[in-house]
């Protein structure tokens, strides 16, 4: 089931609603609780996508992927490199990606986002999916320059459009079975599978329970396949996973 939240294009209400093979239709209430059916289906050509949740938190994971099988680690990193990222860089399918002034580059990173669905803390691995809701495509965008030497990578990830986030929720995926690709101009530039994680992704959330509890609406980045690039100024940058959709952002000068 894919959800989605859009609104009418002569309108600003924000809905909510799950896609259908007739279009959109609506939803009321809480995704994550108590929610039901309206009548009301929405043609997808008179409608906005807008980003399909507002995350409580937005968390990512640094270099996760290896080029091939035979380059996964035999022993995992005791820590492993976690960032936060604000709530206002996420963005939209469709919306532009700014680059901030006096850069002129900045590096797309495409990426499986996992949706929390339920309060866990302390949660084993093999509990991981039962905690989750949802799975969605993210973008990862980065503003090298601004990495600190110390190695604090915050600013550099936390301008405003910095987190593209689409098109859909799809509550029914095996995320060991999908890839992860990414377009720039219609050029391939990233294509994966996710069983080239470093750190899984039942492993990561797993253990950001035992530091933090995660609460329904916190989105949970999982690493960005090899291959990202940098993005200038006219470019388009379309994030990919088949089972989910396209998330597809202009990228523009500040």
């Amino acid at each position: 089931m894919k959800f989605a939240r859009f609104k009418k294009q002569t309108e600003e209400t924000i809905l909510q609603g799950i896609v259908t093979d007739n279009g959109i239709l609506e939803i009321e209430g809480d995704i994550f609780s108590d929610w039901k059916h309206t009548e009301v289906v929405h043609d997808v050509e008179e409608i906005e996508l807008l980003e399909p949740l507002t995350p409580r938190h937005v968390i990512g994971i640094g270099a996760n992927y290896v080029g091939k099988t035979a380059d996964l680690p035999s022993e995992l990193p005791d820590i492993p490199v976690f960032f936060y990222k604000p709530v206002s860089s996420v963005i939209g399918s469709g919306e532009p990606i700014v680059i901030p002034s006096k850069v002129e580059e900045v590096k797309f990173e495409s990426e499986l986002a996992v949706v929390i669905g339920k309060r866990a803390s302390n949660i084993s691995e093999e509990e991981v999916t039962d905690y989750i809701f949802g799975y969605s495509v993210a973008n990862d965008v980065t503003a090298p320059q601004f990495f600190h030497e110390a190695g604090h990578w915050m600013i550099g990830k936390s301008f405003d459009t910095f987190t593209p986030l689409g098109p859909y929720i799809e509550t029914e995926l095996d995320p060991d079975k999908i890839k992860v690709e990414a377009y720039l101009n219609g050029d391939k530039k990233q294509n994966s599978s996710t069983l080239l994680m470093i750190v899984s992704m039942r492993k990561m959330i797993a253990y950001l329970s035992e530091v933090m509890t995660l609460e329904p609406g916190d989105v949970i980045l999982t690493g960005s396949p090899l291959g990202a690039e940098m993005m200038k100024d006219g470019d388009e940058i379309v994030c990919e996973i088949a089972e989910i959709g396209k998330l597809r952002n202009p990228v523009k000068q500040g």
